[in-house]
């Protein structure tokens, strides 16, 4: 999948200096390259016997939408807080400096359900880490993780050692 690096445009210093920020939305902006990351993120989730997808705002949506829809399950939305309408759960998880916190609602998963989260990136683990808290505080299973891009030079693989992570592109360096 390394051929889908051509549709990721690398930003230089953003959103501060000294980071390269790997911009996804070239590649959604190519039907081509966002079909070629959509087939074996969906054959993953297949393979797992997922019957929901937790996808993690913002870019997270719009890839756990699209194979929420491809494989007719369910869509829940990990969000930021204060944006769901119902009662949530939450989990806090650390930054580089500081904390900030995700939420679910309370009846999104029921226990024993298989659930597979989505991203558009991993770097540090955190957030897909606060969100499989979430998932097993309400009874459920996560069965695997699927991004299309790691940051495999940050330690994002001791947190998440119990979950199967997938991924279709990675870097190794800033």
């Amino acid at each position: 999948m390394e051929e889908l690096k051509k549709y990721i445009r690398s930003v230089p210093d953003f959103p501060q200096a000294g980071v390269n920020f790997y911009d996804i939305t070239t590649l959604l902006q190519n039907p081509v390259g966002f079909q070629k990351a959509l087939k074996p993120m969906e054959e993953f989730i297949k393979k797992r016997g997922a019957q929901k997808i937790v996808a993690i705002e913002s870019r997270g949506f719009i890839f756990g939408a699209a194979l929420a829809d491809r494989l007719n399950l369910a869509l829940i939305p990990a969000r930021k807080p204060g944006k769901l309408p119902y009662e949530t759960i939450s989990e806090e998880y650390a930054l580089e400096y500081g904390t900030d916190k995700l939420e679910m609602h309370a009846d999104a998963i029921n226990k024993g359900e298989k659930v597979v989260i989505v991203d558009d990136l991993i770097a540090t683990g955190g957030t897909i880490q606060a969100v499989g808290k979430m998932v097993e505080r309400l009874g459920g299973e996560v069965v695997g993780v699927s991004v299309v891009i790691a940051l495999t030079f940050l330690p994002y693989q001791e947190k998440l050692q119990k979950y199967e992570v997938n991924y279709l592109i990675s870097y190794d360096k800033e």
